[in-house]
């Protein structure tokens, strides 16, 4: 059994070094990740270099994704903070809906260049600190050096907790997708060891509904800290 855990653990933790760029290590993740990032620059170059009054085919469905996107948001910022924020929130669910997808591909995590990037918290960590900066630059916009006042509310003393739970929540978020996802490969690669037929098939068809729900977790914690950030004083 603990040589079965062992293994489980190192086929999907292991992402061995591929090359180097400018002595940078370039892994399987990071591979997957620029793959992501050309799918989605093509796709969008695509739906926009030719734009139609009326839309059809990639334009269509792309018009589809951002305005459902922009309408869920909108019931929890508001329409016009949804707008402002709709790009960084759209690329952040669309970014990590692929990449834990990515680990569903037949050989993900065990043909060289093919891995899930939020398989690993290095890239779920970055992530939440995109958000983090994000949020306070945000907040700095919105309200100037008053924006610090909300530290010390509704008492001064509370000062400490409040710088405390600001750090906690990008930990939080790139914790809570790396987890998940992480999790979820070591069960499907456990379950391939041991019963190799039907059992990891639906396991598998379990992670594409907990894939898209930790997108939509993730995009949907990160428009409330935005609100919080900028909301009226």
């Amino acid at each position: 059994m603990s040589e079965l855990i062992a293994g489980v653990l190192g086929a999907a933790e292991a992402s061995p070094v591929l090359f180097s760029v400018l002595g940078l290590e370039v892994t399987s993740r990071v591979t997957t990740m620029w793959a992501i990032m050309a799918v989605l620059v093509l796709v969008s170059f695509l739906a926009t270099r030719n734009m139609q009054r009326i839309p059809h085919g990639v334009q269509n469905l792309m018009e589809w994704a951002v305005e459902s996107l922009l309408n869920f948001f909108a019931g929890i910022m508001g329409y016009e903070k949804a707008r402002r924020f709709l790009p960084l929130l759209v690329t952040l669910f669309i970014f990590i809906l692929l990449s834990n997808y990515s680990g569903l591909i037949p050989g993900a995590g065990e043909i060289p260049g093919l891995a899930a990037p939020t398989s690993t918290w290095s890239v779920t960590a970055g992530l939440a600190i995109v958000v983090f900066f994000a949020t306070h630059v945000s907040g700095f916009m919105a309200h100037g050096w008053r924006y610090l006042k909300h530290f010390t509310q509704p008492l001064f003393f509370m000062l400490p907790l409040k710088i405390i739970e600001e750090f906690v929540r990008p930990l939080s978020l790139s914790l809570r997708l790396y987890g998940n996802i992480f999790g979820e490969e070591m069960v499907i690669v456990s379950l391939l060891g041991i019963i190799p037929y039907f059992v990891p098939i639906a396991m598998m068809g379990l992670s594409l509904l907990m894939g898209f729900i930790q997108a939509l977790v993730f995009t949907l914690l990160s428009s409330v800290y935005l609100t919080e950030a900028t909301e009226a004083e």
